[in-house]
């Protein structure tokens, strides 16, 4: 790895873990993984990507919210090969908890599957959705991310919020 890369490692890592939280403080969606785990998945499939072109913080956030997603549908679809009883409630001591479990695991699979379809009719739309829905970036870090402004960004979020309720018959 060059010496520059190993440089930036610590300020790339620092910047996935202040997404992952801000991810998952934010009602998060139901992915069973913590902070810690969303990041070092995360990390560990960045580095195994090995040289890829980024060129800024823009760019990072943009590869980083593509990669965290992965994550975490590769988790919803691991835990639900794992489960048995698919059907049951989930049942904590802490009724608080219950309340900010946030989606279901078929909810993310469906969102998963639906932006998967509305990539061939607009990219950006898939990657606001995927910095606000998976990752819980604002609209002016996705705008500066992609390189628009704020405005345009809530324009696409309402765009993309339409498009999706269509193809998941909401």
């Amino acid at each position: 790895m060059p010496q520059a890369a190993v440089e930036y490692l610590p300020l790339l890592y620092a910047e996935l873990r202040r997404l992952a939280r801000s991810r998952l403080a934010s009602g998060g969606r139901n992915t069973v993984l913590d902070t810690t785990a969303l990041v070092h998945e995360s990390f560990v499939r960045l580095q195994l990507a090995g040289h890829v072109a980024i060129n800024d913080r823009e760019h990072f956030l943009a590869y980083a919210a593509t990669t965290m997603r992965s994550v975490i549908i590769d988790s919803v679809r691991r835990r639900k090969a794992e489960r048995r009883g698919g059907g049951q409630a989930r049942i904590t001591l802490n009724t608080g908890v219950a309340a900010g479990l946030g989606a279901s695991d078929d909810e993310i699979l469906e969102v998963h599957d639906a932006l998967a379809v509305l990539a061939k009719v607009d990219r950006r739309l898939v990657s606001v959705v995927e910095m606000r829905y998976f990752v819980g970036l604002t609209d002016v870090e996705i705008g500066e991310a992609l390189g628009v402004t704020e405005r345009t960004v809530r324009r696409d979020w309402e765009r993309a919020r339409l498009l999706l309720a269509g193809m998941l018959g909401r």
